[in-house]
Formats: C-alpha cells, sequence, structure tokens
C-alpha cells in the first residue's frame, strides 16, 4: 500500500524536486551500503526499500522525458 502512495506522491512532484529527490535517496543508499558492509544494520529491509525507491524515481523521471520526446 504504501508503494501506491509513494508513487502518487511522485507522479504529483516537479521534475527538479524528483531529481533532488532521487540525489538524496543514492546519497543515502550510498551511506546504507557502507554501513551494512563495516557493520550490521539495525533494520536491514531499509536497504531494499531506498534501492526500489531510486528505481521508482528514475522510473518517473525516464516516462517524463519518453513523454516530452513525443511531444
Amino acid at each position: 500500500m504504501k508503494d501506491k502512495q509513494f508513487n502518487i506522491k511522485l507522479r504529483e512532484m516537479s521534475t527538479p524536486e524528483l531529481e533532488d529527490l532521487l540525489q538524496d535517496n543514492n546519497s543515502s543508499l550510498t551511506k546504507l551500503k557502507m554501513n551494512h558492509s563495516t557493520a550490521e544494520l539495525e533494520n536491514p529491509i531499509e536497504l531494499r526499500t531506498v534501492r526500489r525507491n531510486v528505481a521508482r524515481i528514475n522510473t518517473e523521471l525516464k516516462s517524463r522525458e519518453i513523454q516530452e520526446a513525443k511531444k
């Protein structure tokens, strides 16, 4: 259910906002990966969630790029 809400929120955001969110999520993912390699994470599922959110943001950005190309 949260995934659908996240996708709806992404569609409502502007492209610059999505790019900022993508940058934040990428840095967060990098930090999580580093922490996971050095020590055990408190919530390892968070790594999967952030990785999937990055993919969702990239998908939305790509679909917008395709829509602009069609115009």
